[in-house]
């Protein structure tokens, strides 16, 4: 089996929480008083385009929201979404631990658009274990499909086999596999430090 020399990692639901899924959007036409079927079949239009870093923020709130007068302000509204995000400090400290073990190219291969990315970037201090982040809304591709990976494996110039993709939707493990990286559904975090020493990772 060959050593491992580089960890990828999600981010939303693994690192911390997704930044704008269907509960957060739920909890926003709460708070905001949104018609919730108008406002979920406008993100489902606009947010692949969102996501992929195809259109910013102001232009997605404009598709989604502000095509007419609110009673709120666009700043309100992202200070917000902003808010949902939150850390989960045991997996956390697995990632953090294996950073510090300072053997391992550490990566995340995640799905954010770009002003929630950037965001959590800083809030979080992702830069403090990520050496590069192949996010959706740089790349221009996005999770599951094959190439946000092959990019991934091209820039950091690194075999397939030496590297370990965590993820915890099933779906985003597909492509990795077929590409030959070993691959972790996360669930929680004993789960995910078990199945990293299983790959020879030092946690």
């Amino acid at each position: 089996m060959a050593e491992i020399t580089a960890l990828f990692w999600d981010v939303g639901g693994v690192i911390l929480t997704n930044g704008w899924d269907t509960a957060s959007r739920r909890a926003a036409a709460d708070a905001f008083h949104l018609d919730w079927d108008e406002f979920q079949d406008r993100h489902d239009l606009s947010f692949p385009a969102f996501d992929s870093g195809n259109i910013s923020l102001n232009e997605y709130l404009n598709r989604t929201l502000f095509y007419r007068p609110r009673g709120f302000t666009r700043e309100e509204f992202t200070a917000f979404m902003f808010a949902q995000s939150r850390e989960f400090p045991e997996s956390r400290a697995v990632l953090d631990r294996v950073a510090r073990v300072g053997k391992y190219f550490i990566g995340s291969i995640n799905n954010e658009p770009l002003e929630l990315n950037e965001y959590r970037i800083a809030a979080f201090h992702l830069r403090r274990d990520f050496q590069v982040f192949f996010s959706s809304c740089y790349l221009h591709t996005r999770k599951p499909e094959e190439m946000i990976y092959r990019i991934a494996l091209e820039v950091t110039q690194r075999p397939p086999g030496e590297c370990v993709f965590i993820d915890d939707r099933p779906l985003n493990l597909e492509n990795p596999r077929k590409l030959g990286i070993k691959t972790i559904h996360y669930q929680d975090p004993e789960q995910l430090r078990a199945e990293l020493k299983n790959c020879g990772v030092e946690v």
